[in-house]
């Protein structure tokens, strides 16, 4: 019996033992408050700022050359691959010749048997003009009549019209010789320029014929990235017109080319041309850049942005990442006494070079913003922790 009344009067001291402390610990996280996020923050001041201003380019080599036959045949030979550098006068591709070398050989017989003609008829002129020399002396001396030696005019007459017919088919022929020639030349096909070939789509056995795009042979020691310039962007390269285009160029610094996977290509570009002409539906206007492209690295038919620089003096720049956006307007947060955050609705100029805004309006020198959480966990009277 005492045994069990030992354990009765335990087992709610054990109980309370347990409780106690758990009660102790949920009054000192009470006690602590809230935890306060520990927020990074910059404090902005004006400095002169570079901004790059991207325009999307397509990029061409300097000289893209379509290469197409002269002639029509089956493809017999392709001599190179997509990709392949070749110079200038190199072999690309080779057409049946079979047929064009039997049309040289009718034309050149052709020739030998015009020529016999000339040869006969040369001769049949001589036997007239012998005839006629003949009986021109036999007239003289009353032996023949005039009708008889008009008789041996006549046939000389004829017999050079027949010499001259003779010597205009030898010099069609003859031409023949040259046109077939000409297109069995036509069946080796050699590049203009010294590039890069392009996409070869005909394989050997195909038929082709001087519709057919065998290639494009890209010249691209230097690329021009093509890209577009609006109305506004036109006048502020001019100074709202105070200067010509070609002056505006002239001043230009230097451009970079950003590629199509993100990096920057290593060699700068300059503006070489920009149209003077808007276009009216576009409301844009043409302009091109060249870049050195000596190691051949960029292709002709790919894409990238032409980055052009433009710089700000005395301006107040903020990452984009620390503002929001509500109907139109740009916000950020302000850090003020107590470390406690407000928004503060901003203005800025409508150029950045997608990761900063230039502030024209909102915040002033030595004002701490917040560039972490906003939008996401930032609050209105929220309190941080700045860590710069």
């Amino acid at each position: 019996m005492r045994i069990r009344t030992v354990n009765a009067m335990i087992l709610p001291a054990l109980a309370a033992s347990l409780l106690f402390p758990s009660c102790k610990g949920k009054n000192a996280q009470q006690q602590q408050g809230p935890m306060v996020p520990e927020l990074a923050v910059i404090t902005v001041g004006e400095e002169d700022t570079q901004l790059e201003t991207g325009f999307p380019a397509t990029l061409h080599g300097e000289n893209d050359v379509e290469i197409r036959p002269q002639v029509s045949g089956f493809l017999t030979k392709v001599h190179v691959q997509e990709g392949q550098h070749v110079s200038k006068g190199q072999v690309l591709f080779t057409i049946d010749q079979v047929s064009l070398q039997a049309a040289v050989d009718a034309a050149q017989a052709a020739v030998q048997s015009a020529q016999a003609q000339v040869n006969v008829a040369q001769a049949n002129v001589n036997t007239a003009q012998t005839n006629a020399n003949n009986n021109k002396v036999l007239l003289d001396k009353n032996i023949i009549s005039p009708s008889a030696y008009q008789t041996s005019v006549d046939a000389l007459n004829a017999a050079k019209a027949q010499l001259n017919a003779a010597k205009a088919g030898l010099g069609q022929a003859q031409a023949q010789v040259v046109s077939a020639k000409k297109n069995l030349s036509y069946s080796t096909v050699t590049a203009p320029v010294s590039g890069v070939v392009g996409v070869i789509d005909n394989k050997e056995g195909s038929l082709v014929s001087p519709q057919t795009l065998l290639t494009i042979l890209s010249n691209n020691s230097d690329i021009e990235a093509y890209f577009s310039l609006n109305e506004k962007d036109i006048l502020s390269l001019t100074d709202d017109g105070k200067r010509s285009i070609n002056q505006a160029i002239a001043k230009m610094p230097e451009v970079t080319l950003l590629l199509a996977n993100g990096e920057r290509y290593s060699r700068p570009g300059k503006i070489i041309s920009i149209s003077g002409v808007i276009d009216p539906v576009t409301g844009s206007a043409s302009a091109k850049a060249l870049f050195p492209n000596p190691d051949g690295m960029i292709h002709s038919g790919a894409t990238g942005q032409v980055l052009i620089p433009s710089l700000r003096t005395n301006s107040i720049l903020i990452p984009q990442s620390a503002t929001y956006e509500v109907q139109n307007m740009k916000f950020c947060y302000v850090v003020g006494d107590s470390s406690k955050v407000h928004s503060v609705p901003i203005t800025i100029d409508p150029e950045n070079d997608g990761k900063n805004y230039i502030v024209t309006g909102g915040l002033k020198p030595g004002d701490v913003v917040v560039t972490e959480g906003v939008g996401i966990s930032v609050k209105d009277d929220m309190v941080i922790k700045p860590k710069k």
